[in-house]
């Protein structure tokens, strides 16, 4: 047994005891809550979050603080806060080079950090509205949404801007197809989906969406498919991955910010600032809602770990209690 698995055990057992508790289950027994882990004095919205799985810590950008959190999961505290940000709202961890990257929306910089000491190495000014980050580890590279339209493209080594490419409108979540290099972008406002080519960011095709606000996304490599989450109105959308042929739309919840794809249970988690997690299962070219677990209002962020296998909901200060993290476990 390795000296990582090792410690992930401790980890899960650790996590377990303590939520034990206070663990909850939505009737349907798919998503147990572990564990909430305060975040402190944290007022207003939460956006996404990243993982150091060497460290076992999690980074929580607090939007509505400036700020973004550095969370010890193994014991279930928060251990830094990184201020002075500007409405963080992407944050991602590149393990190659050690570096935290955040990007800030309220001046468009991209603040890359130490993954050790997160003292600042480097502030990259985007321009406006820096968002999602995509770290791209097979081509060695770090991508970022941002601005009326573009992704930048970082060499990590150099923290030099590479590349860029454009789209007719902000992208919000994309994500990168390892097999075929293609990125998959939701351009909401332009009501499309962009395909681009990764490795010069030309504009392959656009497929036309008929609704609205399709804010996350998410690829099953299994399958072939990419799946969209769209507030306007709320439906979880499921295309083939090769030409945006539509497999399936259901309804999900709404407000949604977040969407994951659990490939060992074939099940998809849907994260809702209505104040739930929807959890589909996969038969064939059927998506079946089998549980909503209730969480927060505004608790539409989320990250699932696979390595961990663990879904994190960031809940924000309200009638649910103070900010927190909460730590479901799928089952069975």
């Amino acid at each position: 047994m390795s000296h990582s698995f090792r410690l992930w055990l401790t980890v899960l057992t650790s996590i377990s005891l303590a939520g034990a508790a206070s663990a909850q289950s939505d009737g349907g027994g798919h998503l147990q809550l572990e564990a909430k882990i305060p975040l402190g004095q944290v007022r207003g919205r939460i956006d996404h979050m990243a993982v150091d799985l060497k460290r076992q810590r999690l980074f929580v950008a607090e939007l509505g603080n400036d700020a973004v959190g550095v969370v010890d999961l193994a014991n279930r505290s928060v251990v830094r806060t990184l201020s002075g940000l500007h409405e963080p709202q992407g944050v991602g961890y590149e393990p190659s080079t050690d570096a935290l990257y955040v990007a800030n929306a309220g001046d468009g910089s991209l603040r890359v950090f130490d993954g050790n000491t997160y003292a600042l190495r480097r502030q990259i000014e985007l321009g406006s509205d820096a968002d999602n980050i995509r770290v791209d580890a097979g081509a060695q590279r770090v991508i970022v949404g941002h601005g009326g339209g573009s992704l930048a493209y970082l060499d990590p080594a150099t923290l030099n801007t590479v590349q860029s490419a454009s789209l007719k409108a902000h992208p919000e979540s994309f994500q990168i197809d390892p097999n075929s290099g293609r990125i998959f972008v939701n351009v909401p406002n332009s009501r499309a989906v962009a395909v681009l080519d990764g490795a010069s960011g030309k504009l392959l095709s656009t497929w036309p969406m008929e609704k609205g606000g399709n804010f996350a996304m998410a690829i099953d490599l299994n399958r072939n498919r990419l799946l969209l989450a769209f507030r306007n109105p709320p439906a979880l959308v499921v295309l083939e991955l090769a030409d945006g042929r539509a497999i399936s739309t259901v309804d999900t919840c709404d407000d949604v910010d977040d969407l994951f794809v659990d490939s060992r249970r074939k099940r998809t988690y849907v994260s809702c600032g209505q104040g739930y997690v929807d959890v589909f299962e996969t038969q064939g070219t059927t998506y079946q809602r089998i549980s909503r677990v209730p969480t927060a209002a505004g608790a539409r962020t989320s990250l699932f770990v696979p390595e961990l296998d663990r879904l994190m909901v960031a809940v924000r200060e309200g009638p649910a209690g103070p900010a927190a993290i909460w730590i479901f476990k799928p089952v069975p």
